[in-house]
């Protein structure tokens, strides 16, 4: 058979740039091209960086779904329908509303593909495909595959070198998908098979994109004491209790680390206890900076406005602490009740959604009904913030004091979201991957 495997465009946000479409590939869709026998014949067309075609022949389709490309992903799935061309529907969207998305597809697939992939390649080969597919077990880390690079043409992206360490979280945030009836439990994946695909990817800069590197810490350890050997320079997202383990702070700034991407979510204790967000003590918000700051380690802090405890007051509050403590970079959202997360099933039973309008629910639409502030004032707020802190003058206050910092902190500010929007339509030029290059090159001489 012929597998088409698509990834539809992506929504921005009023904040986002080209960059978002195209800062790096899906994993997921490479995964599946490595787990298809070579008997079969497997193309990827990713929207985002190229124009979708529908016209083709293909013998399967596969379309890797999220909340706001959904209803993108059930058009594109008509189109092939029509002909008579079989369509199977994936990822988060799919797994988490399996029954709304079935009714735009052959066959779904919920939750983790490793063990059901070759189970719906042999049913369409027998046109006798079963409407849903789920696996009986979570997938064990060694069972999953190295994405198959050559599928795509890397150029078209900003960055190629991503790749997960480790499978879902151990926290369960009512927000995050993390909290669907279908997530599996945390798993890190063998650090020799780590090893083999950090040397596959030909680079010295890795970015790790898992939900959080810290979720095993004593594994952590182990695979951070693996890769001192190789001069890396690397990124991550973690949760905020690593102020809790210097030690590995220590280990991470000897071993490359440049950033790490943070869910502090809220400055305001009652807000992080709305959505069991425990793990997280803004007692130790301040340790925790300059635990990273004096390591030479940049902060990427996720926020999240719209939070049961907050007022029109907290964009401010926020803002101030930020500048306050030169917090590197945001990335801020509007609480958005994901479907299928727990936070969705609440806010549904106290009729507080008031959009079922999957193409907003981008994290800058306000979709339900605030606490303690009008929709209007929670998005005008949040708009004001982003627009505040990427001001001109808070840039230049936020500087950081160790010297190491300041290229990079700049061209994340500047050039990735202040000027986002012109610099992202040089990268469609068909140089993107060029300029992650040369933006490697800036920030950490690394070619």
């Amino acid at each position: 058979m012929l597998i088409k495997l698509i990834s539809p465009r992506m929504r921005l946000r009023p904040v986002d740039s080209e960059y978002k479409r195209v800062l790096s590939p899906s994993l997921g869709l490479l995964t599946l091209g490595a787990l298809t026998p070579d008997r079969h014949g497997v193309v990827i067309a990713d929207e985002n960086v190229e124009k979708l075609h529908t016209d083709d022949d293909p013998d399967l389709v596969g379309i890797s779904t999220t909340v706001d490309t959904a209803h993108r992903a059930y058009e594109i799935s008509e189109a092939y329908r029509r002909r008579g061309i079989p369509v199977v529907l994936g990822g988060i969207h799919a797994s988490a509303c399996p029954d709304e998305a079935s009714r735009f597809a052959d066959a779904i697939c919920i939750g983790e593909a490793e063990y059901v992939w070759n189970d719906i390649l042999r049913d369409a080969e027998r046109h006798a495909l079963q409407k849903k597919y789920q696996s009986t077990r979570f997938t064990d880390p060694k069972d999953i595959p190295f994405p198959r690079w050559e599928l795509i043409d890397r150029t078209k992206y900003l960055y190629t070198n991503v790749m997960y360490a480790s499978r879902n979280c151990p926290f369960r945030c009512a927000f995050c998908y993390n909290s669907c009836s279908y997530a599996g439990p945390y798993r890190a994946r063998p650090i020799p098979h780590l090893l083999k695909e950090i040397e596959a990817l030909g680079t010295k800069h890795v970015l790790f994109i898992d939900d959080n590197f810290i979720g095993n810490i004593q594994w952590t350890k182990q695979f951070l004491q693996a890769i001192e050997p190789l001069g890396l320079t690397w990124n991550a997202a973690v949760s905020a209790n690593i102020v809790h383990h210097e030690n590995v702070l220590d280990q991470m700034a000897h071993t490359g680390c440049k950033s790490l991407f943070i869910g502090f979510e809220s400055i305001h204790a009652a807000s992080l206890a709305s959505v069991d967000k425990h793990q997280n003590d803004i007692r130790l918000y301040e340790r925790l900076v300059t635990a990273l700051h004096s390591r030479g380690i940049m902060i990427n802090a996720s926020l999240v406005f719209g939070l049961d405890h907050d007022t029109p007051q907290t964009f401010r509050e926020t803002l101030e602490w930020l500048v306050q403590h030169k917090v590197s970079t945001v990335t801020s959202h509007i609480l958005t009740p994901y479907p299928g997360t727990r936070l969705f099933h609440e806010m549904e039973s106290a009729h507080r959604i008031v959009n079922h309008d999957w193409r907003d629910y981008t994290t800058s639409e306000v979709v339900f009904q605030p606490a303690r502030m009008s929709p209007k004032e929670l998005r005008d707020g949040y708009l004001w913030f982003y627009h505040t802190y990427y001001s001109f003058r808070n840039i230049l206050r936020r500087i950081p004091d160790t010297r190491s910092q300041r290229i990079p902190y700049l061209l994340f500010n500047f050039a990735y979201r202040k000027f986002g929007h012109f610099t992202s339509r040089i990268g469609r030029w068909g140089c993107m991957s060029w300029l992650g290059r040369l933006g490697r090159r800036l920030a950490y001489n690394i070619g």
